[in-house]
């Protein structure tokens, strides 16, 4: 593919990407779509993930999702000359990200001090598993582990049912999110101080700062919040109902949502009943509330009460697949699907930029890179 020129908002910043598989991809990814030169650092084997997930042509459209925009650069870090070479590029760079298990930069030769000698003003980010204090410091992590620990997984799915996993790898995700506003924050304060840090995200943490009410709950209780399915935990009616040709979502969010809901359905007398006068007495009774809802919209098609429900302002909307979600208008306009001319002119569709900026967009500067594509281009000075 043509790269475009590199006007991105973190045009100028250079990162050492030591990540591989996810949460660390995910995280320097956001950081190169954003403009930064992002060098990924792999073992000559390469990123487990090149070989996972579907294939094309025998390229992985997994790594091509969390590594475009990137060089990639072989270094057997078992050998203390290409931990030379690694420490002569941490001392041109803004930042190094690692995913190891928490301690083990350290143990190869990398703890912070030895960083600050090498480069005084970089900054040092780490994604892992359970944070770098505390007994669980050096037990193995991944997304399920973190989701279970987290009390995640325990709050999905129905209360007749058992724990239930979300379907993404959430925690990986939004750890690496994290990470990524982290690296923001800390280039933001050196231009303050002039001084790097360290900055640090984990698995379990993320997700717990995701429970918002539903820790809230727990706080003030002491209780596990009960699962809820579909259904909202807090407020009623509010979940998926039955058409008569499918099912709809409605998210009636307030009392005004919930007058404007049952008018449409003329159920207003349901508020003059006791069982579903306020929101409270509705949570109590919901089951019987949910089977007159849903006698009533069985009569009508989904098309039907999406067009009134919306047309009236209450939030309601079709379920659908993610091939269908993939293709429909509303992500052709926010053009989140891309296509990228990938290496020997392969043809590779990813998902797009979520966070828009007017000035200097996320673009995709070059495609995802083979297997030590950059090495002689970034080594050649060293070696």
């Amino acid at each position: 593919m043509t790269e475009y020129k590199n006007i991105g908002s973190l045009s100028g910043i250079k990162v050492i990407d030591l990540t591989r598989v996810l949460s660390g991809p995910f995280c320097t990814m956001l950081l190169a779509d954003m403009g930064a030169e992002v060098i990924k650092i792999e073992p000559p084997k390469g990123d487990n993930v090149r070989n996972q997930g579907d294939m094309v042509d025998g390229y992985s459209s997994y790594f091509a999702q969390f590594n475009r925009n990137k060089k990639s650069v072989i270094l057997d870090l078992y050998k203390e000359s290409e931990k030379e070479i690694l420490k002569s590029l941490i001392s041109e760079a803004d930042v190094v990200v690692e995913n190891f298990k928490a301690g083990v930069f350290e143990k190869i030769g990398f703890d912070f001090e030895t960083l600050k000698s090498i480069n005084p003003r970089i900054i040092s980010a780490s994604v892992n598993g359970f944070g770098s204090k505390g007994e669980m410091r050096d037990k193995p992590a991944f997304d399920f582990i973190a989701q279970a620990l987290s009390g995640f997984m325990s709050l999905n799915g129905t209360e007749e049912g058992g724990p239930m996993r979300a379907a993404m790898p959430i925690s990986d995700l939004v750890a690496g999110l994290y990470c990524s506003f982290g690296i923001v924050c800390a280039l933001y304060s050196r231009v303050q101080t002039g001084k790097g840090q360290k900055v640090e995200s984990c698995l379990t943490s993320g997700l717990i700062s995701m429970m918002a009410y539903l820790s809230s709950e727990s706080f003030v209780t002491g209780k596990a919040p009960k699962k809820s399915g579909n259904n909202h935990p807090i407020l009623a009616p509010y979940g998926i109902f039955q058409t008569s040709d499918g099912e709809v979502a409605v998210a009636p969010a307030s009392d005004k949502f919930c007058n404007i809901f049952l008018e449409c359905l003329d159920l207003t007398n349901l508020l003059e009943n006791n069982l579903y006068k306020n929101n409270a007495n509705r949570m109590k009774n919901r089951e019987s509330l949910n089977e007159i809802i849903n006698k009533k919209m069985k009569t009508k098609t989904s098309q039907y009460w999406i067009h009134i429900l919306n047309e009236a302002g209450c939030p309601a909307a079709k379920i659908v697949s993610l091939p269908d979600a993939l293709n429909s208008q509303l992500i052709r306009d926010n053009e989140m699907v891309i296509n990228s001319n990938g290496p020997e002119g392969r043809n590779i569709k990813m998902t797009g930029f979520p966070v828009k900026l007017s000035e200097t967009p996320a673009k995709l500067f070059r495609s995802p890179p083979l297997l030590g594509e950059h090495t002689e281009e970034i080594l050649k000075r060293f070696k």
